[in-house]
């Protein structure tokens, strides 16, 4: 099939070239303006119980958790001044007239309890809820943002809350993502000049690079309209497609320069190039592919959406490397080599520095072996004592408008304010409500780790009632049922927080109830998440494993692939756990350790570096392959195998790693976590992996590496997959 698509991408090269270049040109008309049609949420789960809570206080009490904060100053004396009292219920009833606003309270609305202000009197806070979906909520935060940061009067007023955390870590991202851009775009030219030694063979990395990238916009700006899409997957995109078009392309451009010094015309090592590189992209795709689209089994669309983008972007790539390049390398021929600005001299096989470093560790596979693997486990350690949690403002840059508004609330005050709790009982009905809502309140205000409880019946702090029901408490009640409103003290994205939701749901409640909350969503997502590991993982496994054995014919070869990959993942996680939960180099990255991980991190950088692993081991065992199939030994296959791909290997991992590292410039801690993770395992993956491990475990598997039971021998012989005949039919 190879050959025939190889042909007649060398017979309609123009026709080829051409409507790529209008689908470009339209793709980039229609998707460039996808940043703003996508969504910055995505990280709570659907049907789960804070999901369904948070639905019945919208839509049954008309109310919610504050999701928008306002920190008020009185610029001399107290917040308990009479002019700034004053100023406080004007600002608090100027903001419940805002028609995106069904919900604002504030320390002078609700009688002054005390956690509503700060130690020395100075500062109080108003709190608001933004009603509509998330979309909604961000249209009407940019509004709000530039109406109430403010001086007014005897107050000074600023914006808080986690509608403008996310505004704000939406707006850094279209920055970060520009700088990322400009960073690596020419550090890659350069990189992919000293690789190929040819200003033109290293432009064509880029032009497929840049087809998947603005291809990928396009779908993304269609799915949109469909469902929720997240902003964070046009990282992915962007890094992804730049990588993976330069990965795909240094295959194919390799093979076609390679064919050629061996005497081939261009046309044919154009064909031929597609019939082995071509199947090893095709191959390399479809694990990267199933890697990523195993993120469709998890219920958050921030996960999702990752997944949208990925397919999408090596679909793409694939397409422009096994189509569009081959039909302009056609178009080019010879004249590949033009521009040489340095000509790096050919060896001959059995000479190069890979075949060497293959040999070496042949020669003492057992040594290897152990050192290796005992370094990966021991850099995986720090992994066994992962805590997950979720963003929250301290992903932002210190200096950060939103994020000095929360530091300053978190240091001042005694309660989360931005992060409460709502317990919602739907159906509470009967003679003894008003009790029963009373004494609730207060068994609940009794509870380790809670600051106050704001209730139909009034506030309350340890146990008493410190604040009698007032107007503003009838929005805990409507005809059929009512809600409390709990407070914590302590973080709430923490195992504190967590403890405090177990100890609500545990509590013998006088009605039914549901509770809501950040704590709650952290606790719900990381049961939903963690509940489809073992599925996401075991998709994986069987898929990659079928691919490769239809590749190489082999039960070992793919069983050791996937546990080499592992080895090297573990590694991974233990450095982002060590750096990023344990806060190491914080000062010469400049993030904010929580104590925790993003709970989607560790399962979206195994996806991606998983799939990214595959890729390399794809290229390398072909190559084994193919010198095994042509006659060699064993050990003479994985040395070749090695020498002719080690280099070209590591020149792709080397510039996947520059494009991820130009992503952990972002601000924010958890692209930085996922631009710095996958940096390492690619440049792992590259090196101690394929330069020590491979070679290692194949010598000490020799012939078995090639075994298969005789029904699965069967199967291989009539459905798998090896390379073309060399004398294929030319092209013309």
């Amino acid at each position: 099939m190879l050959s025939r698509v190889g042909r007649f991408t060398v017979r309609r090269r123009k026709l080829i070239l051409i409507a790529t270049v209008v689908g470009f040109i339209a793709a980039g008309a229609i998707g460039g303006g996808v940043v703003d049609k996508l969504s910055s949420g995505g990280f709570t789960t659907p049907n789960a119980e804070s999901t369904r809570a948070e639905e019945i206080l919208d839509e049954q009490f008309g109310a919610g958790n504050p999701n928008l904060i306002l920190l008020v100053e009185a610029k001399e004396g107290s917040v308990d001044d009479p002019a700034v009292a004053k100023a406080g219920i004007a600002l608090t009833e100027e903001l419940l007239a805002e028609p995106s606003i069904d919900q604002a309270f504030s320390y002078w609305s609700i009688g002054s309890p005390p956690p509503l202000r700060n130690g020395d009197a100075t500062k109080a806070l108003v709190l608001a809820h933004i009603d509509g979906d998330e979309d909604e909520v961000r249209e009407a935060v940019d509004e709000l943002t530039l109406k109430y940061n403010r001086t007014d009067g005897p107050i000074t007023v600023g914006l808080g809350g986690i509608a403008e955390v996310f505004r704000q870590v939406s707006t850094q991202i279209e920055s970060d993502l520009a700088k990322a851009e400009g960073i690596t775009f020419p550090i890659i030219m350069l990189l992919l000049i000293v690789v190929f030694g040819s200003v033109i063979a290293a432009g064509l990395p880029l032009a497929v690079g840049a087809i998947s990238v603005i291809g990928t916009f396009l779908v993304l700006f269609i799915l949109q309209t469909m469902t929720d899409v997240s902003i964070f997957s046009i990282n992915l995109t962007t890094a992804m497609g730049l990588g993976l078009g330069i990965d795909y392309s240094l295959f194919i451009v390799s093979r076609f320069r390679e064919e050629m010094r061996h005497g081939m015309s261009s046309d044919d090592a154009v064909v031929r190039a597609v019939e082995t590189a071509g199947r090893t992209v095709l191959f390399s795709a479809l694990t990267v592919a199933i890697s990523l689209a195993a993120l469709l089994v998890f219920p958050l669309y921030f996960l999702r959406s990752f997944a949208y983008a990925g397919v999408a972007v090596v679909a793409l790539a694939s397409f422009a490397a096994i189509v569009f390049l081959p039909a302009l390398l056609a178009t080019i021929g010879t004249r590949i080599d033009k521009w040489v600005i340095w000509k790096r001299p050919q060896k001959e096989v059995g000479e190069g520095m890979w075949h060497q470093i293959a040999i070496t560790v042949m020669r003492r596979p057992w040594p290897v072996l152990v050192v290796v693997v005992g370094l990966l486990l021991f850099l995986g350690a720090p992994f066994l004592g992962v805590k997950f949690g979720l963003p929250d403002d301290r992903v932002l840059p210190t200096d950060a408008p939103v994020r000095v508004i929360h530091d300053e609330m978190r240091e001042e005050f005694e309660s989360a304010e931005a992060a409460s709790l709502g317990v919602v009982a739907p159906r509470a009905e009967g003679t003894s409500l008003t009790r029963d809502i009373h004494e609730f309140a207060a068994e609940l205000s009794r509870l380790d780790g809670v600051a106050r409880v704001d209730a139909l019946t009034g506030s309350y702090v340890s146990g008493l009632k410190l604040v009698p029901a007032g107007p503003a408490s009838a929005r805990f009640a409507d005809a059929k049922g009512t809600w409390w409103s709990v407070v914590p003290s302590v973080e709430p994205l923490s195992e504190e927080g967590e403890e405090l939701v177990a100890d609500i749901r545990a509590m013998d409640a006088p009605y039914p109830t549901l509770v809501t909350g950040p704590s709650a969503e952290l606790v719900d997502s990381k049961a939903a998440i963690f509940s489809r590991v073992p599925l996401a993982a075991l998709l994986i496994a069987i898929v990659t494993f079928a691919a490769l054995f239809l590749m190489t014919g082999s039960i070992l070869v793919p069983i050791k692939a996937v546990v080499m990959n592992l080895l090297s993942l573990s590694a991974t996680y233990g450095a982002m756990v060590w750096i990023f939960q344990q806060g190491h180099l914080t000062n010469f990255l400049d993030f904010t350790a929580t104590g925790a991980l993003d709970t989607t991190s560790p399962i979206l950088m195994f996806c991606i570096a998983f799939g990214l692993s595959m890729d390399y081991e794809v290229f390398l065992l072909s190559r084994i392959k193919e010198e095994h199939d042509a006659g060699a030994d064993n050990e003479t296959a994985v040395a070749v195998g090695l020498e002719k791909t080690g280099r070209i290997v590591t020149a792709a991992a080397a510039l996947l790693a520059i494009v991820f590292i130009a992503t952990a410039t972002s601000k924010i801690t958890f692209i930085k976590l996922f631009g710095v993770g996958l940096s390492l395992a690619v440049v792992m993956d590259a090196t101690l992996i394929r330069g020590a491990l491979v070679p290692a475990f194949m010598r000490l598997a020799g012939d078995a590496n090639w075994w298969a039971p005789r029904p699965l021998k069967k199967l291989y012989d009539r459905w798998g997959i090896s390379d073309a005949d060399p004398e294929a039919e030319p092209a013309g």
